[in-house]
């Protein structure tokens, strides 16, 4: 996913056009997977080819109880690799408070303000080894939307890493947008890379919806996209992955690999002189899979 996911959402912000009144609405997570996308959309906007200043963000999720300023926070995390590099309006910069005195408001505040934008236009996510996108752990609603969470040991345990591995220096509790929020959005981009989530990806590509593996949910998404890499596919079915690779072979002799999935017509995509390292695999405009030359042995 070095260049796939990263140059759909230069492409997309691009073709959007977004303006002040008119901005694009981007939501974006945390945790490890992300991260090389984020210093890839930073070197494309100090390459002058990105530009955030009409964009706006809303964070997936917050630890309840931690410091803004704590160096493991979302917040800080954030900040620390993509907000304070980039030219995004203070204004446009959307947080959720786990130190909110009701947590419940700050959860429909949340709720409100995305809505008040006109709603998520991307939602970038990753998966955990147990499937939970966010802080969605297993047996979350589908229909959830932002809530207070109470995690799920394995995720305290992977987390654990950040805390210079103390356990009891994790945060148990968490703020998240729920799984109707990330539904709601108008598209979705999955980021599930390594050995370890390839359980977690034949669950949301092969098997059926389940709210124990709230990652399936995006099977019920009208226009999302899976990016993985080799790696994460080895729990899938032969045939499955032959499959999508087969259309991204014909995809790419029609518009280019670098424009698989993204919106427009043809013949305007196919003059597009952008180059991307990872292949798309579209299954006719509903849910595609992505598949990428390298990712990372993360949890998030």
């Amino acid at each position: 996913m070095r260049l796939a996911s990263p140059n759909y959402v230069r492409q997309r912000i691009a073709e959007f056009g977004p303006t002040r009144d008119r901005p694009f609405v981007l939501g974006l997570p945390t945790g490890s997977t992300p991260v090389d996308v984020y210093w890839q959309l930073v070197d494309f906007y100090k390459r002058g080819e990105l530009s955030f200043r009409n964009v706006v963000v809303f964070s997936t999720d917050e630890y309840v109880g931690l410091p803004r300023a704590h160096p493991e926070s979302n917040c800080s995390f954030m900040h620390r690799h993509l907000y304070d590099h980039i030219d995004l309006r203070p204004e446009n910069i959307n947080m959720l408070d786990g130190n909110a005195d009701d947590l419940a408001a700050e959860c429909r505040r949340y709720e409100d303000k995305i809505a008040l934008v006109g709603g998520i236009e991307l939602f970038l996510g990753g998966a955990g080894s147990d499937g939970h996108i966010a802080f969605n752990e297993p047996g979350s609603s589908l229909g959830s939307v932002t809530r207070a969470k109470t995690l799920a040991y394995e995720t305290v345990l992977a987390n654990a890493r950040f805390f210079a591995g103390d356990v009891d220096r994790v945060p148990k509790l968490a703020l998240t947008v729920g799984v109707g929020t990330i539904r709601a959005a108008r598209e979705v981009l999955l980021m599930i890379t390594g050995a370890h989530k390839a359980v977690a990806l034949a669950k949301c590509i092969e098997g059926g919806v389940n709210h124990m593996w709230t990652v399936s949910a995006v099977q019920l998404h009208p226009s999302a996209l899976v990016v993985c890499d080799e790696d994460a596919t080895l729990e899938l079915h032969v045939k499955t992955v032959r499959y999508f690779k087969s259309i991204e072979q014909v995809q790419e002799q029609l518009i280019g690999r670098e424009n698989i999935g993204v919106r427009g017509s043809i013949s305007r995509l196919s003059r597009s002189s952008a180059h991307a390292t990872g292949s798309a695999l579209s299954t006719g405009g509903d849910m595609s899979l992505a598949h990428s030359d390298g990712g990372d042995d993360d949890d998030d």
